[in-house]
């Protein structure tokens, strides 16, 4: 079966550095690639709309995918922040974390691109993410995940760079 993602000499620059050089790998599904990097300079950044509720922060990224929001609530029960479904709340930067993955699991593709992806989840948070990660490779996804924190992700390949 050939190769759901082929990259050949791939280079990748942030803030003006190079942060990936060269990169040839082929990608099959339910694969997944870990490449930590060492960049002290490196900080995700989470998007929250404060104007909306919790809900509609999710909703309003499936609605870009044509999707009519239906899973948006699914999505944010899934990852604890029910409560504050209708609420317009200031997070915290756990839950603004999980309301990312809420957005991840709305939106439903096959190829994820994580940055960070555990920073500011705690041990149980850390633990739903790793569920969540097998759950979509089980379904043949696929992903890329960027960190210096520790991620349990079975049969990954792993790849290290030091800038």
């Amino acid at each position: 079966m050939p190769p759901r993602l082929l990259l050949n000499n791939v280079s990748c620059m942030r803030n003006a550095q190079t942060v990936l050089h060269d990169i040839n790998l082929s990608v099959h599904d339910g694969t997944a690639l870990q490449y930590k990097l060492q960049l002290t300079w490196m900080s995700p950044v989470v998007f929250q709309q404060y104007k909306l509720t919790v809900l509609e922060n999710v909703q309003w990224f499936e609605l870009l995918e044509g999707n009519d929001g239906s899973w948006s609530g699914l999505a944010i029960e899934l990852i604890g922040l029910g409560r504050l479904m209708n609420e317009k709340a200031m997070l915290s930067m756990g839950q603004r974390k999980r309301l990312q993955l809420a957005r991840l699991l709305a939106i439903d593709r096959p190829i994820w691109l994580l940055d960070e992806p555990s920073v500011a989840l705690d041990a149980e948070d850390t633990a739903l993410l790793e569920y969540i990660i097998a759950e979509h490779r089980k379904k043949g996804g696929i992903l890329f995940v960027a960190t210096q924190l520790p991620i349990q992700i079975d049969d990954s390949e792993s790849s290290e760079s030091s800038l």
